[in-house]
């Protein structure tokens, strides 16, 4: 049976629940991964009392098809390629080389934009939980996520509620567990799988994860 979602912070919601048995847990870590991710990512560091923070990585896209990904890159300079579409497309070194830059340099001025002067959560001997609002060809969830390994947490849990069966296999692998709410055979898009799936704002990661500042600053205040 596929599972739907009303919208974002239902997705969250049920995420949590699926995620219970890290509740209580002193060394926890919520990162999303902006921006309709942060939407998700807020609902399950509420519901498990955890600190949020974001985590981004961006799609290295193709010559002239900047929608079609050829791999990804995280903010500390970790990339994954698609080495057989490279060569399929003849992607010279130097168009990838330009185009890493470029996204290297987007995901520093969104990292200021979310985060302000605060500085990033520090994530060595944490149990991260990494979130999304889904996962299409996971490429660059995969770069996320082996970015985030080099940074030595003590547990890295991939949390997302929706994914087609082979990539939440394959990003499986790369981390401790991952709880993964539905994995329909027939995947179009995460979209598809929501009822309402608008643009997620930058003011609006800006306001949640404001929020979250306030609710690790006074825990009590948290239902």
């Amino acid at each position: 049976m596929v599972t739907r979602f009303a919208d974002r912070r239902d997705a969250g919601r049920r995420l949590a629940e699926a995620l219970g048995f890290l509740k209580g847990r002193r060394d926890l870590l919520v990162l999303a991964v902006p921006r309709g991710g942060v939407v998700v990512g807020a609902e399950v560091a509420r519901a498990l009392h955890a600190p949020l923070d974001v985590f981004i990585a961006r799609k290295i896209g193709a010559p002239g098809n900047p929608e079609l990904a050829i791999g990804a890159v995280a903010p500390d300079g970790t990339t994954v390629l698609d080495e057989d579409l490279v060569a399929r497309l003849g992607v010279p070194e130097s168009y990838i080389r330009t185009a890493t830059m470029r996204e290297r340099e987007e995901i520093d001025r969104r990292l200021r934009t979310y985060r302000g002067d605060r500085p990033p959560l520090q994530v060595e001997g944490k149990t991260v939980v990494l979130v999304d609002d889904g996962v299409a060809t996971g490429a660059t969830t995969l770069a996320a996520i082996r970015a985030l390994r080099r940074q030595k947490p003590r547990e890295l849990i991939l949390a997302v509620p929706v994914g087609p069966p082979d990539t939440v296999a394959m990003l499986s692998r790369e981390v401790d567990r991952a709880v993964v709410l539905s994995t329909p055979e027939l995947f179009y898009a995460v979209g598809a799988f929501y009822d309402v799936f608008d643009q997620t704002t930058d003011q609006e990661v800006i306001a949640l994860l404001r929020e979250a500042a306030e609710w690790e600053q006074h825990p009590e205040a948290v239902s």
